[in-house]
């Protein structure tokens, strides 16, 4: 794919532990990876979001009792993979 060049601002901080982390190896690289992991997150996201659409749309809407049990297991399973990759 072709490559762009452009101007960004960033926070010193996360820039700096993003520079150690990486090393020698190429930042933009490094940026270019994590800007592709966003947009796949976000647009896996969208899909959750259109598929919740179309089960409200054929079913009716979700009980919020469900929602709030959905929400509780995805934080638990967040919270899972938090710490093995913290271990």
């Amino acid at each position: 794919m072709a490559k762009e060049k452009v101007t960004l601002t960033l926070d010193g901080g996360n820039l700096a532990a993003l520079r150690s982390l990486v090393g020698s190896r190429s930042l933009s690289a490094s940026v270019d990876r994590a800007i592709a992991a966003h947009v796949a997150r976000v647009k896996h996201l969208a899909a959750v979001d259109e598929w919740l659409e179309e089960l409200e749309d054929a079913h009716g809407p979700i009980p919020p009792e469900t929602l709030e049990w959905a929400g509780q297991l995805i934080d638990d399973w967040a919270r899972r993979g938090k710490r093995r990759k913290a271990g």
